[in-house]
């Protein structure tokens, strides 16, 4: 019985769910039916939190929109949710920011996470022509008197 319900459960996962974190700034696009149509949402904010077990794997956004707070929790892998994007990873030193229901204005923002690519990295690292060359200046040429 549990083989099965866990079956189902596998098929229901989205092959690549977006990787998110406490404090990441994103814009979900959200399936919402109205009647007999059917259109997307958009709700950009602040995760505060994610919630992790398998199929029921949740995390909610929270945005202040005319002065109010407003948070709502998304499932993961819903087929209502069409596409989450990660606009900012956010610095946080906490898994659920429920701290910031206490704040608004400048109070309720995170620092933003500063991320070291390895294109960055590796550009830090490249020698310029004229460094190669003064190097091989202070090398002696063995393989050309031969």
């Amino acid at each position: 019985m549990v083989d099965l319900v866990r079956s189902v459960e596998q098929k229901q996962l989205k092959e690549k769910p977006a990787e998110l974190r406490p404090g990441d700034m994103v814009r979900v696009h959200a399936k919402v039916v109205e009647g007999g149509r059917e259109r997307t949402q958009v709700f950009e904010g602040v995760v505060m939190r994610l919630r992790k077990g398998g199929a029921g794997t949740n995390f909610t956004v929270r945005r202040i929109s005319h002065g109010v707070g407003v948070e709502r929790t998304f499932l993961v892998h819903s087929p209502r949710v069409e596409k989450v994007e990660v606009l900012r990873h956010g610095h946080t030193r906490r898994a659920q920011l429920y701290f910031l229901r206490g704040r608004t204005g400048k109070g309720a923002r995170l620092k933003e996470k500063r991320l070291v690519t390895a294109s960055k990295a590796a550009a830090a690292k490249v020698e310029t022509p004229g460094e190669a060359e003064e190097e091989d200046a202070g090398q002696p040429a063995e393989a050309e008197q031969s």
